[in-house]
This record gives structure tokens, C-alpha cells and sequence, in this order.
């Protein structure tokens, strides 16, 4: 059955990158794919025309049939878009093209007088139109040619590495983890490389230092995209490395990035200790940006926790240590945090508070979520959607309907233009909040569209 689905809209990214679809996919359970695809809106008929199978096969598949077959599997993942990878499916990278020469990229044991020949008739083929391509060819991954390392590197060659890793967390911010995770491990490759350089002991150390904050972005990254088997394995890596490198503001910084990966898996006293680790390092490091930013999260665990003592003390704490910071002094992996997070961070620990406290801190988390957005730049997307979310449902629960459901709108809309299946993960306090209010055409609209976000 040649079915073409070239007109049916992609399937998202985030649909493939959350853990129930991973593991189906990684055990290459193509029912349980069907079953979490129809649930997020994806219809048996779009299945079948994405993968090429007529109807009656997804019932089958759906109703216990296995699926075994290898070309069938490299169908389903290229029809449905899921990376090969993710089913333990390879590309036949030295498969020869159609037409007989070897194409561009291929790893080829030829002298450079035949590699041009070849170059030259390909593109003269191309160029006249007399060559067939399909997007098949483009799906294929060019053959792998390591860029050399060089036999000895010094500081400059380190400061490359610091200026990409600035770069790509820049592209992380604004955009989320899903726009730039892939360059950020494809860095890390050549990175690690480095390794096997000659250098001074000063470099090596410097080095280390910046492969640990690749790795912190790496971690962080995977985490935004769902990967948390991914992020918790380049973090713990991130802190040895800048333990190694005697570094203790960025290992304070890595560990408040392994709380939160918890914090937001609902793992509350995991997160809880992640932030003290955290707090013994960036007090060794006379980092009070660090501190604060700690104290900040470590409100918000207490608050989750229902503890509005030490969530309280956690949040004045953070105030004093921000207050006498010194932002132009501190390093770049921390220098996101600014009075504007603070805000938030509180925003949200308040927020957190009203659940146990019969809303009594609803209005400052709304006061404090209202200030963050407002003042929140372009630059930062994801924190905008965060806040948010924040400040949306803390409107709805208020009885503030109308302006509740603007913020959610606006969230929504931001998501749209981001890649990061967090900021969808975030949205179920605000599903929640707006599901007590079902008579409201504005919530139902605003819920609508949610599932369809979710729907990908």
C-alpha cells in the first residue's frame, strides 16, 4: 500500500520525548505507540496513512500483533517521524546511491583525483536536473568524518569551548532545550576530544572546567526535552568534573539543576537535598548570587512541602544573600539569576503555600508573578511561560476569571514558538485550576486549546 502523508501535519516533537513513548518506542512496542498517539488525538486513520498500513492493520497491531519485521519498523519510525534511534533502528549509511557513484559525504577509500570526478559529476547531475532525490536521501545522516584535535591546546582553544557553551545556553533560554540539545552533545563530543591534547596544568584545569559546564547545559537541555535519564547522566558527570576542577560555584550551580530535575518530577525531598548540597558549595565558592538562587528553590521545595516556616525563612534568606551579591562579578552559569527570578521563585513558593494555607498567600504570589512578567525580557521565553502559567492559575483561584484566562492564552501562544516539553508539563496546575470553572466559555476555551497543545 503506497500511501504519501506529505501533507499531513508532523506529528510534535514533544510527543516522542515523553517517558511512557521512549520506553514503548525503546522496546519497540508499536501497540502501546498506537494507543499513546490515538490518546494524545491522533486518529488510526493518520496513523495509517503516515506509516503506509491500511486500517485494518493498526487494529491488528493495536489488538496484541507484533511487529518484527525490520523494514516494517524503519517504516513506521521515517512515516511517523520518530528518530531511528529511539527504536534501536540504524540508517544503512554505506548503502551506495541509486544511480551507482558514491554521494557526497560518503567515507570513500578513493584517491582525490576519483573523489573529485565524482563530486563534479554529481553536481553537474544536480544542476541539470537529472538526478532523482527524494526527502529519503535527506533523512539520511552524512557519514561520520571527526573533526582532528589538535596534538596540544592551550587557552585560546578553551575559550572556544566556554563561547559555545554560552551561545547555545543564549539559544536554551529563549527558545528551550529542544532547539539546541542535539548541538550541545554534538559540542560535547568534540569537547572531550580535547582531552587527549598536550597542555599546561593551568589549561587542563580550565578545561575541565568548561567540559563540566557543557555538560551542566547538557543536562539541562535533556531535562527541558523530558530525557531525565539523559540529564541526571551528564550532571553527575558536570559535577565531577567541576569538583575536579575545584569550581565549587559552578558544582553548586549543577546541583541546583539536579533539584530541579527532581523538584519537577514531584521528587520534593530529593530536590530538598540537592539544593542544601548545593548551598554548602556556593557558601565554600563566597557566592551569594548562588545562595540566593538556592535559598529561592529551597523555599519553594518547603513550600510544597507545607512547611510555611521554613519556606518563609527560605525566601528572606534568599532577599538578604541577593541583596548583597555583586551580579557583575559572578560567572555566566548563574548570571540568569536576577531580581526578576527572585520575584518569581517567590511568586511560585507563595503560590505553593496556598494550597495548604487556604489561599491566604494567593494574593502575594499574584502580586509578585504580575511584577516578574511584566518585567521579564524576550530573551528569556521560558521563564516568561513559567510565570505565566503561574500567575494564571493563581488569577483563576482568586476569582480573577478574565484576566486568568488572558495569561493562560499568552502562555499557550508562547509555548507554540518554544521547544520544550516542560513548559507543556507545567501546564497542569493551570488544567486544574480552570477545570472548577466549567461553565465559563472563556476557560473552556482556554482548556481547548491546552489539549490541543498537548495533542502536539
Amino acid at each position: 500500500m503506497n500511501v504519501t502523508h506529505a501533507n499531513e501535519q508532523a506529528i510534535s516533537f514533544a510527543v516522542w520525548e515523553r517517558p511512557a513513548m521512549r520506553q514503548a518506542l525503546g522496546a519497540r512496542d508499536i501497540a502501546t505507540v498506537y494507543l499513546l498517539l490515538q490518546r494524545v488525538g491522533i486518529s488510526q486513520r493518520r496513523i495509517a496513512a503516515q506509516t503506509g498500513q491500511s486500517q485494518s492493520e493498526i487494529s491488528e497491531i493495536l489488538n496484541g500483533r507484533q511487529v518484527m519485521a525490520y523494514d516494517v519498523l524503519v517504516r513506521i519510525a521515517d512515516g511517523l517521524g520518530v528518530p531511528r534511534g529511539y527504536m534501536g533502528l540504524a540508517y544503512d549509511d554505506a548503502a551506495p546511491a541509486a544511480d551507482g557513484p558514491g554521494r557526497p559525504g560518503q567515507e570513500d577509500e578513493v584517491d582525490e583525483d576519483e573523489q573529485v570526478r565524482r563530486l563534479l559529476a554529481h553536481a553537474a547531475q544536480v544542476t541539470i536536473g537529472a538526478l532523482a532525490v527524494t526527502d529519503d536521501d535527506w533523512r539520511r545522516p552524512m557519514a561520520r568524518a571527526d573533526t582532528p584535535v589538535p596534538g596540544r591546546i592551550g587557552e585560546a582553544e578553551v575559550e572556544q569551548v566556554e563561547m559555545v557553551t554560552q551561545s547555545l545556553r543564549a539559544l536554551d533560554y529563549r527558545y528551550g532545550g529542544g532547539v539546541c540539545r542535539d548541538a550541545v552533545v554534538a559540542q560535547l563530543a568534540w569537547s572531550q576530544r580535547l582531552l587527549r591534547a598536550a597542555c599546561s596544568e593551568q589549561v587542563g584545569r580550565r578545561l575541565h572546567r568548561a567540559l563540566a559546564d557543557q555538560h551542566n547545559l547538557a543536562g539541562w537541555t535533556s531535562f527541558d526535552v523530558g530525557l531525565h535519564g539523559a540529564a541526571r547522566v551528564h550532571l553527575a558527570r558536570a559535577l565531577e568534573q567541576a569538583k575536579h576542577a575545584g569550581d565549587p560555584s559552578l558544582a553548586a550551580n549543577i546541583l541546583y539543576r539536579m533539584g530541579r530535575v527532581h523538584l519537577h518530577l514531584s521528587r520534593v525531598q530529593d530536590a530538598l537535598r540537592f539544593f542544601q548540597l548545593g548551598q554548602i558549595c556556593a557558601q565554600d565558592a563566597s557566592c551569594e548570587l548562588t545562595v540566593a538562587m538556592l535559598c529561592a528553590n529551597e523555599a519553594w521545595a518547603y513550600a510544597l512541602l507545607g512547611d510555611e516556616r521554613l519556606a518563609m525563612k527560605s525566601i528572606n534568606r534568599a532577599y538578604d544573600e541577593f541583596n548583597r551579591a555583586r551580579p557583575e562579578e559572578a560567572p555566566g552559569w548563574v548570571r540568569f539569576f536576577t531580581e526578576v527570578d527572585l520575584q518569581a521563585a517567590s511568586g511560585v513558593a507563595h503560590a505553593s503555600l496556598a494550597e495548604v494555607n487556604a489561599g491566604r498567600h494567593l494574593p502575594k504570589a499574584a502580586e509578585l508573578l504580575a511584577t516578574s512578567v511584566q518585567r521579564r525580557e524576550s530573551d528569556m521565553a521560558r521563564s516568561k511561560v513559567f510565570e505565566l502559567i503561574g500567575l494564571a492559575t493563581v488569577r483563576l483561584k482568586l476569582g480573577e476569571v478574565e484576566q486568568g484566562v488572558i495569561d493562560g492564552h499568552d502562555a499557550v501562544t508562547l509555548i507554540t514558538q518554544i521547544r520544550s516539553v516542560r513548559t507543556i508539563d507545567r501546564l497542569s496546575p493551570l488544567e486544574v485550576a480552570a477545570e472548577d470553572r466549567p461553565n465559563d466559555s472563556g476557560v473552556r476555551d482556554l482548556l481547548r486549546r491546552i489539549a490541543e497543545l498537548r495533542a502536539g
